[in-house]
């Protein structure tokens, strides 16, 4: 150092100890804003099917989760903290599995959302128990996962199979293809496709309907040709589709290319998939949790800030990621916690939130399924089309105002769930 040289950082002056004083004094008086300004974000974990036949309903997934996480920030972020969206590709149950305990564990993540596959929601959900972080499935069907496989740590924005089934058999049974009728189903092979072929036979059974033919359709199966012949010889009054992700689409597609006579439903379905198929192919009932042409303002606020951000209006994948975000959100900033016990306990509690539907929702605390409406559509006639994304009408919400909003919902005599931890 050159000698005769003082250091600025060695002269303290009557000004600075004055300005430091005042410092001191704004940090004692406003001690929240001050920790507010340097607090770490909260993070939040996003784990859903980014690839495979589940990939395209994933990439809506991401995008919802995306916008979420914007608005919540740009209002202010929760109790003065911004959030951090990571998002990973879950591959299948044992990635899905290594990356929520690394979300956990090395990331810090205070809940994780996501997830479309049931078997990976599964292992999502075992990893989050032993954390202790709260889980929002956002996609997986699978009524055990509400029953038997049931987590204290582990939500359901998501409807059960059961739930799908129920809302879509109304509108077949007003069509008269129920009673007395033969169904054909096409059921993808795995847990979600099992479970839900499981769920519609016992909805025949108790309905006075049968099964002409159930088959079992591999995941990565893309011809349908040889199944399509089937149907036709076996000339059912309802082909039933158990199908997932983006065997939907080839499907309808190529159902449509065989110009097959009887008419087509669906117990599982995304309208992104409707989409993919287009108009003219697009053909049948399905069941949604929800779609883009919903008559509420939050509905209408949501299809707006999506298309303004993505160009294209959200599919129901969309809105479950969107309002999972949002439900976490609500409950850090309700709670001022982050803590998994104390989230837990407000979403038991029943803490109610605008889901874009005519009623709030709300969690049921046996089994932590979302309660909420669901709707049936029906595909447009090809020349009613008016644009690619309107390819359906769609019934009022299910159950209707008037109705118990857990009418839809697993009995417990359906999915018995014995929650521990």
């Amino acid at each position: 150092m050159t000698q005769g040289f003082t250091p600025k950082r060695h002269l303290i002056t009557r000004r600075r100890l004055v300005q430091g004083g005042l410092a001191a004094g704004t940090a004692l008086a406003m001690p929240g804003l001050v920790r507010a300004q340097g607090a770490q974000p909260i993070r939040v974990g996003h784990l859903t099917p980014r690839t495979g036949f589940l990939g395209p309903l994933g990439e809506y997934a991401v995008m919802a989760a995306q916008l979420a996480v914007e608005e919540i920030n740009a209002a202010g972020g929760i109790n003065g903290r911004k959030v951090e969206l990571l998002t990973e590709d879950s591959v299948n149950p044992q990635t899905a599995s290594g990356k929520a305990e690394r979300y956990i564990e090395r990331d810090k993540v205070s809940a994780i959302v996501g997830e479309i596959s049931s078997a990976s929601a599964l292992a999502i959900g075992q990893v989050a128990q032993r954390g202790k972080t709260i889980f929002l499935n956002t996609g997986a069907n699978s009524d055990a996962l509400r029953g038997q496989d049931c987590k204290r740590y582990m939500f359901h924005v998501e409807g059960a199979n059961s739930m799908y089934v129920k809302a879509v058999g109304r509108s077949l049974t007003e069509q008269g293809l129920v009673k007395g009728k033969r169904w054909y189903s096409l059921t993808a092979d795995y847990a979600f496709g099992h479970d839900l072929l499981r769920v519609a036979k016992v909805f025949m059974q108790g309905n006075g309907g049968t099964f002409a033919a159930d088959e079992l359709v591999p995941t990565d199966a893309t011809d349908f040709s040889a199944y399509l012949i089937k149907i036709r010889q076996a000339k059912p009054d309802l082909v039933i589709s158990n199908l997932a992700g983006n065997q939907i689409t080839n499907f309808l597609k190529q159902y449509a290319e065989y110009g097959l006579p009887f008419p087509v439903a669906g117990f599982g379905f995304d309208t992104a998939l409707a989409w993919g198929a287009g108009p003219g192919n697009f053909a049948g009932t399905w069941p949604c949790l929800w779609h883009h042409k919903v008559d509420t303002p939050s509905a209408k606020a949501f299809v707006a800030a999506f298309v303004k951000k993505y160009g294209k209006p959200p599919e129901n994948q969309a809105w479950g990621d969107y309002n999972a975000v949002k439900i976490v959100a609500k409950a850090m900033a309700d709670t001022q916690s982050t803590e998994g016990p104390k989230l837990v306990e407000y979403l038991e509690s029943g803490a109610k939130f605008d889901v874009q539907k005519p009623r709030p929702g709300y969690f049921r605390a046996r089994d932590h399924q979302f309660i909420s409406e669901m709707y049936a559509i029906t595909a447009l006639p090809a020349d009613k089309v008016k644009d690619k994304w309107d390819l359906f009408t769609s019934t009022p919400a299910i159950p209707g105002p008037n109705e118990d909003m857990e009418v839809l919902a697993p009995t417990a005599e359906e999915a018995a769930c014995r929650m521990e931890g």
